[in-house]
């Protein structure tokens, strides 16, 4: 697998920054018989979204009985709505079947210390040895050095650190006009190389490989120059460390769980890891050197779209990243796709790598999140209808309506559905509206009340307005509000007094 693949990227081949990458955006396709994926990845987070979904239709339970309870006059349940029968964290998540064990390389010690051996016993081929890792100020002085250094140096650190490199490796490796040109982001994690002769403590003479970057702080300024430096004398030992570092690669994309797959400028496959040749039903072999429409499993139309986003993606240069939507059988299945092109060292394309993880289970979570959030806000909705416009039965065909904070045009026209509905469900002969509570009476506040009250007087009840402050008084009249028939009083309580009185006529 080419080391353009990968996020770090040299300087002759710096690859795009993550800022370049796009909004993710759907491409919908024709509707296909689409092979069984895994979707694995999503299982996390499809597992807390449906804890919360179950807690969700708690909430949603427990006001539907609350407003059933008090329609009916019982007390609103005390319960909080706690989840109940909510899911457990689900069966454990499904592994892929164990990779092959590291191969080691023909002639390599696999037991008992030897030559060739790093620190701690770990051969230095070993991909999980520790590497030689040296950091240096810009006038050359040493601020780190590993036992990896000293491996192939032969200096500790103790006689290294504060000496200058070139003092130590007789080498100085990265120029000042290297240094200058590496001008990238931190966040970027990018990379240079540099290769140079060099010596060890004891004199003897080395071909060394300097993997660096170039460390700035906060103004800008260089802080240090940081390298891994791979011996590359000895060729049987070069082509150790590469094979093993080839196989740890391997071995860490196979057990991904995303798909992941590499292309060649023609759209044929040059490597795919075991989950997107498991995802296709095939094996990894039989991927390599076809194309999608060769490998018989996606159809020619998928195909066809798939490769023009692919051809995008190697047009422009830059990593892209959206989602797809391949219709099946049974229901859609949700891809997030993160697609790059691979540049040689001279920056000209040569392929394509993408990175597919399947969200079915997570979208459709998350769809189910949004239908029950929806029902909360419908059942909260109806519980604020109910106290913004409450009805009271006082005595027999007599109720009341107190009414507290603002009305605007929408909370009038519930004012008048509310009372007129109480009115013809209790046959009442008596409506007081109370208006103690409103903060303010508008042109629009006088013209819902009296519109209610006329629309209360249709069905033959007489209607009541109380809580009418000085204020209040005061703008009725300059408004010029027509009050006529509209028994007005200044406390509910007289109201109720004069309600009874009548009832009892």
């Amino acid at each position: 697998m080419s080391q353009q693949s990968a996020v770090s990227a040299t300087a002759d081949n710096p690859g795009q920054p993550v800022s370049n990458l796009e909004t993710p955006r759907a491409l919908r396709v024709p509707s296909v018989t689409w092979p069984m994926v895994r979707d694995e990845l999503g299982e996390t987070e499809a597992v807390r979204l449906r804890a919360e979904n179950a807690a969700l239709r708690a909430r949603v339970e427990a006001l539907e009985e609350a407003l059933a309870g008090r329609s009916d006059g019982r007390a609103p349940d005390q319960d909080d709505g706690a989840a109940r029968g909510a899911p457990d964290g689900g069966a454990p998540r499904r592994t892929l079947d164990g990779a092959a064990p590291l191969r080691l390389p023909d002639g390599a010690a696999q037991e008992g210390a030897a030559p060739g051996e790093g620190a701690h016993g770990a051969p230095e081929w070993l991909p999980t040895a520790m590497p030689a890792v040296i950091h240096w100020r810009a006038d050359g002085t040493v601020t780190r050095w590993n036992e990896g250094s000293e491996r192939i140096f032969g200096w500790s650190a103790s006689e290294a650190v504060g000496r200058k490199l070139a003092d130590l490796v007789a080498a100085d490796p990265v120029s000042p006009a290297a240094v200058q040109a590496f001008a990238f982001a931190h966040a970027e994690s990018r990379f240079a190389s540099a290769a140079s002769e060099a010596r060890t403590k004891d004199g003897h003479a080395l071909s060394c490989r300097w993997t660096y970057a170039v460390l700035r702080d906060e103004r800008g300024d260089v802080r240090e120059i940081a390298a891994i430096v791979d011996e590359m004398s000895d060729r049987r030992r070069r082509e150790q460390t590469v094979h093993g570092r080839y196989q740890m690669l391997l071995q860490l994309v196979d057990n991904a769980r995303s798909s992941i797959f590499v292309k060649d400028i023609a759209g044929r496959y040059v490597f795919a890891n075991r989950a997107y040749a498991q995802s296709l039903q095939k094996h990894v072999i039989e991927l390599i050197g076809t194309g999608d429409v060769e490998s018989d499993i996606i159809p020619p139309e998928v195909a066809a779209l798939l490769a023009a986003k692919e051809r995008e993606v190697i047009a422009g240069g830059q990593v892209m990243q959206f989602e797809e939507v391949l219709p099946a059988v049974d229901a859609p299945l949700h891809f997030f796709t993160v697609k790059f092109p691979i540049h040689d060292e001279r920056g000209e394309p040569i392929g394509l790598g993408g990175i597919v993880t399947e969200i079915t289970s997570l979208r459709r979570a998350e769809a189910e999140r949004t239908a029950l959030q929806e029902k909360i806000i419908a059942a909260q909705q109806a519980a604020l209808r109910e106290l913004s416009t409450p009805l009271i039965p006082l005595a027999d065909r007599v109720v009341a309506m107190p009414l507290v904070g603002a009305i605007d045009g929408a909370r009038a026209e519930l004012i008048m559905e509310t009372l007129l509905a109480g009115i013809s469900s209790q046959r009442a002969h008596t409506a007081i509206l109370d208006i103690t509570g409103v903060r303010a009476v508008d042109t629009l506040v006088a013209n819902a009340l009296t519109r209610t009250a006329r629309a209360a007087q249709l069905l033959g009840t007489r209607v009541v307005l109380t809580g009418v402050r000085p204020e209040v008084a005061q703008t009725l009249v300059t408004l010029g509000v027509d009050l006529a028939g509209i028994t007005t009083l200044s406390t509910l309580q007289s109201g109720i007094a004069y309600a009874l009185r009548h009832a009892g006529q």
